[in-house]
């Protein structure tokens, strides 16, 4: 055994250090195992067992009574032998390598109650024949992730624990929870390939990544051993595919020669397989595919006699194609001048229909077709024809992968008007006891429009007779048969009509339908004349007979034979409308019930929630029969509906359930926060205070009214979202939180939210005025007694104007003039103070007035001199200022004065003066007075600049002598002489004593 070729590869390949123990199973004997699925292996003796265990355990054997098990050492190898307590084998003697030497002793069939529950192996007795069919209901576990070889009449089985649980048959490995993978005594064995669920137990033995591709088999008794990958599908196309697997070869790896069958099915990997392909290449490439749709191929060896296990199933999916080409258009109603079509979905292939094509050849018969209607109808009705004329249809259809062929193509006539008199009959041939006669058709009645004619004989002198023979019932008819795919729901029907001898016009057809499982009465399905129909509102997954019979005048024919259809497996059915339960109102509970299945079991169930039904998403996807639904908005309107899903696609959604969720309590106040402005007139920031706050949710009940908490003080107000607390201290802190209430209860309060109240504002400062002008005041303030300013404070002037007090000055100052008033005028004032804490109150109306405004200067006076020593000065007038009368004053400083005297003080603007001593300086100043109207005020201007004046005598006699018609000459020119000459004389000497110094200064340079 140890020289076993298997062993060696396998300590090769998986790199494992394999401990080997013997089972003996002695001749007679069978060596049963129960996998976790209840199924049992016998394997019949003589045989060695050899079990690998990475730890060198041995696995405990139960056996029946009279039976005991011994362990023995030889050549290092441990081998367990179980043999009756009369017999005794030595250590190096195996019973198991020798023929036996007493009769097979009958099958040996535990009772159940004996078979122990210990998870141990147990193997009775039983003959060669028996083998097969033995099970026992008990169960084996052993560690997961080991390997046994089981060797049984000349073949070794390999054998591995594993945790994943797969249906097995009697002739097909199986693989079962710490169970084994072996098979039921057939030639080949195999190790297949560990799924990933598995992966985690294979690990711990390292054996994942050697078995993960390969399937090891041992075929017959020449200890050969081949492997062959998984197969590939490759090139998958709508309708073909490309299936590829790797040669076999032996343990070492030389390929052999041996031939491979490939299976194919679309009906699961679990379904009923067909061969496509048997040869010894390495591929093939599939056709005749139906598009979109599951297929699964495994893939087999054989050499010689000897076959090898399957590969496990390759899953692969066609690509969408164009539909199938559709059935031909049906005739649903004619008349003289249209024709109504209806026609069948075809076989959409994996992609929705989305339109249809008809064509027509418009009645030409040329075989030029047109396009007539273009749409997702399956019926049109083609207008405005000619009556009794004969149109030929066809029509495909087009989804998103492309346009399918058309339809077979099929003529209908429109209705015709009566026909005309025929001629009369002609005589061909006469007999004895018959006549043959002939007739044309009647004029005006084309060649496609049935007719049929009544021929009526009368002898001579007899009545006329009409005679019509009576029909015979029609044959059978042939089975129906099946056209395209049988979908879940429905089944196309086609049946060739029964023999008849004559035309088959009149016939109508009657098809029936019962179901194989259910004793139902037969149900019509279809009464009509067409050789074809369409049988739906079947039942997934079920099978029902369909039988046809055809009819005439003479009634009904004898039914056909029944033809067997089984429905697919569809989609589930409608759901019923889930129940909601509000729970809260934020939170729903949708329960439903169980849906049918349709023939496979359900997947998972699809809820989908919502507002409205245009809203709706998909919310739970799984198997629970209830679905808890929360972050839902108080008093709103819900709807929901339910689908079920299983293998074969998505039922219909259930009826549209509509809920609405209860109403609450408000939320909390949000957005609560302390509003700077307030109205002055009412209130005073030093003693209230304004909130403001954010109308929260309502969850569906109207908020009636708002409770403010101020410590232990709760004040309520109305539907309002802002609130004033008057009656504060100045300068003094309050906590404050706001809650909403309506008719179901008062919701939670607010954060809390700290608010300072201002102090008080300043007192009013004092006003006085500090200086006074005709056209200004310069005001000042200081500090009042009970204000305490600080530098921030600002101070606002206000003075009335036009029974209105307006604002003249804003500011930090304590000083301001007031500008561009007018003289004598009366003025209002008042005054406040500004801080952080507000506007305090105005101060007293102070009142103030402008002074008046004093005379203008005047210009410097005019002075001329009168007779003798006497002179006239003038000066100009100034007009009365506001009512006041005005007075001028004359001042003169002449001689030795140092001092203005007064010598005039009145409202004249002229005055003479006399007495002036001669060739003397003088000076005149004239100022303006302004009295008041009672005298009681007068006030001065300025004096005007100085005029200077000297009087001259008038008498030339002492340089001329002249008489005293000159006198007016001299006494011009003394007049004129006073500065003037002075001048004259200056400017003449100072002439001539130039030209002396120059004279003598050239006189001595000469000389």
């Amino acid at each position: 055994m140890l020289n076993n070729p298997l062993l060696p590869w396998l300590q090769r390949f998986l790199h494992l250090p394999l401990q080997v123990i013997l089972v003996q199973v002695n001749p007679g004997e069978t060596f049963t195992i129960r996998a976790e699925d209840g199924t049992l292996q016998c394997i019949q003796g003589p045989a060695e067992v050899p079990m690998m265990s990475p730890n060198g355990s041995i696995p405990p054997i139960h056996v029946p009574p009279g039976y005991i098990s011994q362990v023995t050492d030889n050549t290092g190898v441990r081998r367990v032998v179980v043999t009756p307590h009369s017999e005794c084998y030595p250590p190096s003697y195996s019973p198991a390598l020798s023929p036996p030497s007493h009769p097979l002793a009958p099958p040996y069939i535990a009772h159940p109650q004996f078979i122990p529950a210990s998870h141990t192996a147990y193997y009775p007795p039983a003959s060669p024949s028996d083998v097969a069919t033995q099970f026992y209901q008990h169960r084996l576990f052993y560690p997961e992730g080991e390997f046994k070889f089981v060797r049984s009449m000349g073949r070794t089985f390999l054998m591995r624990w594993s945790s994943d649980i797969k249906k097995c048959s009697r002739s097909k490995p199986f693989l079962s929870g710490f169970g084994i993978i072996s098979y039921h005594l057939n030639p080949i064995s195999v190790l297949r390939p560990v799924e990933s669920r598995t992966r985690a137990i294979v690990s711990q033995f390292n054996l994942y990544q050697a078995a993960k591709q390969f399937q090891v088999c041992r075929v017959g008794s020449d200890a050969r051993l081949f492997a062959f990958y998984c197969t590939q599908v490759s090139k998958v196309q709508s309708r073909s595919a490309l299936v590829s697997w790797a040669r076999a070869a032996q343990g070492d790896g030389t390929p052999i020669s041996c031939g491979y069958e490939l299976m194919l099915t679309d009906k699961g990997s679990d379904g009923k397989y067909r061969v496509v392909y048997s040869g010894e290449l390495l591929e093939c490439h599939l056709t005749d595919l139906r598009p979109a749709t599951d297929y699964h191929v495994r893939v087999s060896a054989f050499c010689n006699a000897v076959r090898g296990p399957f590969s496990e199933p390759a899953t692969f999916t066609t690509h969408c194609g164009p539909p199938d080409i559709p059935q031909a258009p049906r005739l649903s109603h004619r008349s003289k001048s249209f024709l109504s079509l209806q026609w069948k979905p075809p076989v959409d292939n994996g992609s929705r229909i989305t339109n249809y094509i008809l064509e027509w050849d418009e009645g030409k018969k040329n075989s030029i077709f047109r396009e007539c209607y273009f749409g997702s109808q399956r019926h049109y009705k083609v207008v405005r024809l000619c009556p009794g004329m004969g149109y030929t249809f066809r029509v495909a259809a087009l989804n998103d992968i492309g346009t399918s062929g058309f339809s077979p193509e099929v003529v209908f006539q429109t209705t015709g008007s009566h026909p005309q008199l025929p001629p009369a009959p002609r005589l061909v041939k006469v007999g004895s006891a018959w006549v043959t006669l002939e007739w044309t058709r009647p004029s005006g009645c084309s060649q496609e429009e049935p007719i049929t004619y009544t021929l009526e004989g009368q002898e001579e002198g007899s009545v006329s007779l009409c005679v019509q023979t009576l029909n015979l019932p029609p044959a059978a008819c042939p089975p129906p048969r099946v056209v395209g795919h049988v979908r879940h729901k429905e089944v196309n029907l086609e049946w060739d009509p029964p023999a008849h001898d004559g035309a088959s016009l009149g016939v109508e057809f009657s098809v029936e339908m019962f179901k194989v499982e259910e004793t139902l009465e037969q149900e019509e399905v279809y009464r009509g004349r067409s050789t074809e129909c369409t049988v739906g509102s079947l039942l997934p997954g079920a099978i029902y007979k369909f039988r046809v019979r055809a009819a005439n005048d003479a009634g009904y024919g004898p039914y056909s034979e029944a033809t067997e259809v089984t429905t697919a497996a569809g989609p589930p059915g409608q759901c019923r409308a889930p129940h909601v339960t509000m729970s809260s109102h934020t939170c729903a509970v949708v329960s439903w019930e169980a849906c049918a299945s349709s023939g496979a079991d359900i997947s998972e169930y699809r809820l989908d929630w919502g507002g409205d039904q245009d809203s709706l998403e998909l919310v739970y996807s799984g198997t629970n029969m209830f679905c808890q639904i929360s972050n839902l908005e108080a008093a709103s309107s819900y709807c929901c509906r339910l689908q079920a899903v299983n293998q074969a696609g998505a039922g219909p959604h259930s009826e549209l359930v509509t809920c609405r969720t209860p109403a609450a309590i408000p939320d909390a106040v949000q957005g609560f926060y302390l509003q700077d402005h307030i109205d002055a007139h009412h209130y005073s920031l030093s003693t209230s205070l304004s909130l403001v706050w954010e109308e929260p949710c309502c969850n569906g009940a109207e908020i009636t009214s708002y409770t403010i908490a101020m410590g232990d003080r709760l004040i309520s107000t109305g539907n309002v979202t802002c609130y004033v607390v008057s009656d504060l201290q100045p300068d003094s802190e309050y906590n404050f939180q706001v809650r909403a209430e309506n008719a179901m209860g008062a919701g939670a309060f607010s954060q809390r939210l700290v608010a300072r109240t201002r102090p008080l504002p300043p007192s009013p400062p004092r006003l006085e005025c500090v200086a006074v002008g005709p056209q200004s005041l310069k005001l000042r303030w200081g500090d009042g007694s009970r204000t305490q300013c600080s530098e921030d404070t600002v101070y606002t002037l206000q003075m009335e104007d036009r029974n209105q007090y307006i604002v003249i000055y804003r500011g930090p100052s304590h000083t301001f003039r007031v500008q561009r008033l007018c003289e004598s005028s009366r003025y209002s004032f008042r005054i406040q103070a500004v801080s952080e804490a507000g506007e305090g109150p105005f101060s007293e109306i102070h009142t103030f007035s402008t002074a008046k405004s004093l005379p203008p200067t005047l210009k410097a006076p005019r002075v001329a001199q009168v007779e003798g020593n006497g002179c006239e000065v003038t000066w100009e007038a100034v007009p009365p200022m506001k009512g006041d009368r005005i007075a001028y004053l004359l001042h003169v400083l002449g001689g030795r004065d140092s001092e203005y005297k007064q010598v005039f003080k009145g409202e004249d603007t002229t005055f003479q003066l006399s007495g002036l001593q001669w060739n003397t300086d003088y000076r005149f100043r004239v100022c303006v007075c302004r009295r008041s109207a009672d005298a009681s005020q007068e006030l001065c201007g300025s004096f005007s600049p100085a005029s200077h004046f000297t009087p001259c005598r008038s008498d030339l006699a002492l340089a001329v002598e002249t008489s005293s018609a000159s006198a007016p000459a001299a006494k011009a020119f003394g007049i004129a002489s006073t500065d003037g000459q002075f001048a004259t004389m200056m400017v003449v000497g100072l002439a001539f004593l130039s030209f002396l110094m120059a004279f003598i200064l050239q006189f001595f340079l000469v000389e």
